[in-house]
């Protein structure tokens, strides 16, 4: 990794500034019956070969029969670069390092890190202190 590239990595854990949000979510699998209601509230979907899942409110994904993991949606608000180099290598690193899973969704303006629900506010005290250790690195 380049010179340029570390500083870019830690300009941006250093300034990602996680914030956890509000509510509940479950990924969970779209299929004819339920498109309808799930996709409506999706906040993200993705297609694989075997389907299109998407990220909803576990309280709806209940109401169609969705059962799995609930979690709970952490935003990084740096404005993180597409391209950047490191930003999801350091967030998951930090999180594995401590026992937490994640799942990154990486959309135009932020990151956004989804770690099961009962982990939510360890996982932020992690990223604020990862955060605030890369603020210090010259």
């Amino acid at each position: 990794m380049t010179h340029k590239t570390v500083v870019e990595r830690d300009a941006m854990v250093a300034n990602m500034a996680p914030s956890l949000v509000t509510g509940i979510w479950r990924i969970v699998r779209i299929e004819p019956a339920n498109a309808a209601t799930l996709l409506g509230e999706a906040i993200a979907t993705f297609r694989e070969t075997e389907g299109v899942s998407a990220i909803v409110p576990a309280s709806l994904a209940d109401g169609c029969g969705q059962t799995g993991p609930d979690f709970r949606q952490i935003t990084l608000q740096v404005h993180s670069d597409l391209e950047g180099v490191g930003l999801t290598a350091a967030v998951s690193g930090a999180l594995a390092d401590q026992g937490i899973a994640c799942n990154v969704v990486a959309a135009f303006h932020h990151d956004h890190i989804f770690v099961p629900a009962s982990d939510a506010d360890r996982a932020t005290e992690v990223l604020n202190q990862l955060s605030s250790t890369a603020g210090g690195r010259s």
